[in-house]
């Protein structure tokens, strides 16, 4: 727009040093202004349909990296030179990710391979420890659970992201499972002191595998931030319209209330876990990412030295249909 308003200037200098008169000035210029603005507009609503094109691809894609193999094609020579560099970047891109994504596949298989290989000499001691019936014998078997619990976190880690590999949907017992996770961690909560108690007469459709796992996080949790008397924990449902509440209550230290809206995170421990010392910030991260795999709603509710809850809302129905439709 500049370059013409200076060339309308010059040819008007020009015009009038040449003594044409002013009606032929304003003549050639409204013919300049009328070409000019046929062209602007044409150009602009040319280019606007372009960019309206381009961005409706863009919505449309899951994976946006891949946008230059649907740019819409152009008469501008620009535009596909545009295009074929963004192919060529987007080809180094995907090409970056498969080299990732094959490293994180082989290091997961280094780590199912592992945790394959480690369960035997666990299995081994603990089936030494079930013919030492004397104190060390005990002690050993509950070091042993602790090791074999960060092993399997180890294990769901890796395959979290994968769950529609191991999973199997299934009517599940809940007072079934929470028998075998309580049997399966009772020389822990024998050395806890920890009275527990079960009530759980509703039968859910979930992965009884995974909600074994992700209950023996709960449990343990409950022990390693018991109270100092009276221990206890008590897992029942409750029965709703739409779905079951499976709720796992202790009484024990509890959650800071700053620090409640906080736990279900990454690497995150709170003033209870460094005065433990040996939390990893790790088993809720788990629990949660797990359940919403699994279609579950997790929460937790809790006040400082009286206790905590943790609550799955589990679908009765519709879960199997959300996530194989996600599938």
């Amino acid at each position: 727009m500049l370059l013409h308003a200076v060339g309308m200037f010059l040819l008007t200098v020009f015009l009038c040093l040449t003594a044409y008169s002013w009606d032929y000035c304003l003549i050639i210029l409204f013919c300049w202004w009328a070409v000019l603005l046929i062209w602007l507009v044409v150009q602009f609503l040319s280019r606007k349909n372009y960019f309206t094109e381009l961005e409706h691809n863009a919505k449309n894609l899951e994976q946006q990296y891949l946008l230059g193999e649907l740019m819409p094609s152009s008469f501008r020579l620009e535009d596909e030179l545009y295009r074929e560099l963004i192919r060529k970047s987007n080809k180094s891109v995907i090409e970056r990710i498969r080299q990732i994504e094959d490293a994180q596949k082989e290091y997961r298989e280094y780590i199912e391979s592992w945790v394959h290989e480690i369960k035997a000499p666990i299995t081994a001691i603990a089936l030494a420890c079930e013919n030492m019936r004397d104190e060390r014998g005990r002690q050993i078997a509950v070091e042993n659970r602790r090791v074999e619990n960060d092993v399997d976190m180890v294990l769901y880690y890796a395959r979290s992201d994968e769950v529609y590999k191991d999973y199997l949907i299934a009517e599940t017992d809940l007072q079934e499972v929470c028998g075998e996770v309580l049997m399966k961690n009772k020389q822990y909560l024998i050395q806890s002191h920890m009275q527990a108690e079960v009530d759980c007469p509703d039968h859910v459709f979930t992965d009884k595998k995974w909600m074994s796992f992700i209950l023996g996080q709960l449990i343990l949790n409950s022990a390693k931030y018991r109270a100092l008397e009276n221990a206890r924990i008590h897992i029942f449902t409750e029965a709703e319209k739409r779905s079951v509440r499976l709720i796992v209550e202790d009484n024990g230290i509890g959650i800071k209330p700053e620090e409640l809206p906080r736990i279900f995170e990454k690497g995150f421990t709170g003033s209870n876990g460094r005065e433990k010392g040996r939390a990893t910030g790790m088993g809720l991260y788990l629990c949660q990412k797990l359940c919403r795999k699994l279609g579950i709603e997790i929460w937790a509710e809790s006040r400082e030295g009286e206790g905590t809850k943790i609550v799955m809302e589990i679908p009765k129905s519709g879960f199997a249909g959300c996530y194989i439709t996600k599938l």
